[in-house]
């Protein structure tokens, strides 16, 4: 597994300054998901990061959605710039 091979998104002056804001959040989320999700197609049979993937996913999801409520605008920047589908409505 590569290290250095997810590109940042979010320039360093920004992790410092908003580390806590919604878009850091998922876009930190999002850099996890990928390292587990490349880690798992080596990996199939480990159970404890799939369910550790599957609790990141639905926080990503949670925040996503309370920035989709909030700020529409940023929602729809970050999630193209993350490359993230749109959730299936109910």
């Amino acid at each position: 597994m590569v290290q250095n091979a997810f590109i940042s998104v979010i320039t360093q002056e920004e992790k410092e300054k908003n580390s806590g804001s919604v878009e850091f959040q998922v876009f930190h989320f999002s850099n996890k998901i990928r390292r587990l999700t490349s880690h798992l197609e080596l990996h199939k049979r480990d159970f404890l990061s799939q369910r550790g993937l599957r609790k990141i996913l639905g926080k990503r999801q949670r925040l996503l959605t309370y920035l989709s409520k909030k700020n529409k605008v940023s929602y729809k920047k970050l999630m193209d710039k993350l490359d993230i589908r749109e959730p299936k409505t109910r």
